[in-house]
């Protein structure tokens, strides 16, 4: 009892951690002190160093944990029978979570394989959820996956100031209603490729 006891004390305090380090790392950036991490949980500097032994392995905890998030987003957008509504469910989900607001650390930490597994999951999923709208005519044909993606990381970054709470529903209701099908303005440029988004990221494995 006395085992179980302190292992659901640890796994309360490693929640405590990842809900504070991602609010302290998205709100006051990432070159943060871990002390201020420490504080907003309400545990010790010990308790932190014993979980996480460097900032770097404290985000590529939080950043797989988001990615993990992205991947059941889409897959219950694709257990949506409509198309659209799996669609508009993945975009808001993801939003809500947000999901890319940890996007600006791309390239200044090493990616674990494990993170690479959930991102070409994540990826994977998407391309079938952006596909099967394409194909039922209810997404504009030149909209990509990465597209959305970059979407979603606009709209997981904090705004400045205080925030009004419908700023983001109605900003984000006017992007979903963009994204429809047929479209009305052609979009400038060559979309992004995978190569590009994934390289942020470092050399892929």
């Amino acid at each position: 009892m006395a085992t179980r006891g302190r292992q659901a004390e640890a796994a309360r305090n490693d929640l405590r951690l990842l809900q504070a380090a991602h609010e302290v790392f998205t709100t006051q950036g990432f070159d943060a002190p871990v002390s201020a991490i420490a504080k907003q949980a309400g545990v010790g500097m010990g308790s932190l160093y014993r979980r996480y032994r460097t900032k770097e392995e404290l985000l590529q905890r939080l950043c797989l944990i988001a990615m993990e998030r992205v991947v059941e987003a889409a897959e219950a957008g694709l257990a949506e029978e409509d198309p659209w509504a799996g669609l508009e469910l993945y975009v808001r989900t993801c939003v809500g979570l947000r999901s890319g607001a940890l996007a600006p650390v791309a390239g200044t930490i090493e990616v674990t394989d494990e993170m690479w597994r959930a991102s070409r999951r994540a990826t994977e999923l998407a391309d079938r959820l952006i596909s099967r709208a394409r194909e039922a005519g209810v997404l504009r044909g030149d909209v990509t996956t990465l597209d959305v993606s970059l979407l979603m990381e606009q709209f997981s970054r904090p705004a400045p100031g205080p925030e009004h709470p419908n700023v983001k529903g109605r900003l984000l209701t006017i992007v979903l209603d963009g994204l429809r099908a047929p479209g009305t303005t052609e979009l400038p440029g060559d979309a992004p490729g995978l190569d590009w988004y994934e390289g942020r990221w470092g050399e892929r494995p």
